[in-house]
C-alpha cells in the first residue's frame, strides 16, 4: 500500500482582467466574451487551491510542510497576482488572454517550478462559487 497523501492549501486574491482575443473582431470578442470583454476591465475574489500529493517523509510525517507551501503559493502567485490587472500587470499575460483556464496553468507552472518533482500539483481556481477550473485533469 502507497502512503501517498494529498495536502491541501486554500488561498484569496482579487485581480481584474479582460477577456479578449485579438484573432476575433470586435464584434465577436463581445459575443464571445460578453461582459467579461468590456473595455475597462471588470475583477473577481479568486479561490485557489493547490493540492500537492506525495510520500509521506517517515522522520516529518509530513507530505510537505504546510508553512512551506503557504509561503510559496504568497511569494510567487499572491503577491504577484493580487490586486493586480492580470493584462497589464503580469507578464504571463501579456499574450496569454487571462481566462480561468489559461490562470490556472500559469499557477501551476509556476509553482511546479518551485517544487521538487517527487510532488504530484493540482491546480484548482474559483473565478466565482459557481464556476471553477482544474489543471490538471
Amino acid at each position: 500500500m502507497s502512503n501517498k497523501v494529498a495536502v491541501f492549501r486554500k488561498e484569496h486574491f482579487n485581480a481584474a482582467h479582460r477577456l479578449h482575443s485579438d484573432k476575433l473582431s470586435d464584434a465577436e470578442n463581445a459575443a464571445t466574451f460578453g461582459k467579461c470583454n468590456y473595455a475597462n476591465y471588470h475583477g473577481h475574489n479568486y479561490d485557489l487551491i493547490v493540492r500537492v500529493i506525495g510520500e509521506i517523509d517517515p522522520i516529518t510525517g509530513f507530505v510537505i510542510d504546510t508553512k512551506v507551501l503557504s509561503e510559496l503559493m504568497r511569494v510567487h502567485i499572491i503577491e504577484r497576482f493580487d490586486h493586480k490587472n492580470l493584462n497589464l500587470d503580469v507578464k504571463e499575460f501579456k499574450d496569454l488572454n487571462p481566462t480561468a483556464e489559461n490562470i490556472a496553468m500559469v499557477i501551476y507552472t509556476i509553482l511546479k517550478q518551485q517544487l521538487d518533482n517527487r510532488y504530484d500539483l493540482k491546480i484548482t481556481l474559483y473565478e466565482t462559487e459557481r464556476n471553477y477550473v482544474e489543471f490538471p485533469c
